[in-house]
């Protein structure tokens, strides 16, 4: 007789979730072995029911979602540098906002030393 602990090499899968916290690509077997929240006993119902909190205020200030049309290779730069990529755009987007600023305050400045 096998040992139920026992699987065999084929039947093994990777974790659902990895070292860093993401969830693995969801396979058929996995989406096979799913069952709706309805069917599960009704006392884990209320426990992870228990568990879903709201959401606490935001800790940011609220950024505005917007619709853009970038460049394929910009926004495949930026998806290939991981999670959080589009916070990485935003800071480099505020980066350039910045220069700029700096760039219009040294024309102002040019400005008014030769006018005066």
């Amino acid at each position: 007789m096998a040992n139920p602990k026992y699987l065999e090499p084929d039947t093994i899968e990777p974790p659902l979730i990895d070292e860093e916290g993401e969830v693995r690509e969801l396979t058929e077997k996995d989406f096979a072995r799913a069952v709706p929240f309805s069917a599960l006993p009704e006392s884990l119902q209320q426990k992870l029911l228990a568990l879903k909190k709201p959401r606490g205020p935001q800790k940011e200030p609220t950024k505005e979602r917007i619709t853009i049309r970038l460049s394929p290779e910009v926004v495949s730069h930026f998806r290939e540098s991981g999670r959080g990529w589009q916070s990485r755009m935003d800071a480099a987007l505020k980066e350039w906002m910045n220069s700029q600023s700096r760039v219009r305050n040294q024309a102002k400045t040019k400005t008014a030393r030769h006018s005066a």
